[in-house]
């Protein structure tokens, strides 16, 4: 059983984050970020992936900015060391 993890997206730009998670998931062949990248169609095809797509992630399309919608993944994908310690600052 593989086990998933998503990098903590703050100090990064769209960009190098998910330049992180291509390295980290280079065996399913995500597409590799430029500056023409639509951050919600590589985050909706990040979903599709195996490894994430049972985990319930949030819809990219309904996300205001990529951050956003990273920081929601990160919560539900990496399981917190305390509780309601969240990226987001929520409990």
């Amino acid at each position: 059983m593989a086990i998933s993890l998503v990098y903590d997206p703050r100090y990064h730009t769209f960009e190098s984050w998910a330049s992180l998670m291509v390295e980290a998931y280079a065996a399913q062949q995500l597409q590799i970020p430029t500056g023409d990248t639509n951050w919600q169609d590589w985050a909706a095809g990040m979903c599709a992936i195996d490894i994430f797509s049972n985990q319930g992630l949030p819809n990219p399309y309904q996300a205001d900015t990529w951050d956003n919608w990273a920081a929601q993944t990160v919560n539900i994908v990496n399981a917190p060391t305390n509780e309601g310690n969240n990226i987001l600052g929520q409990s």
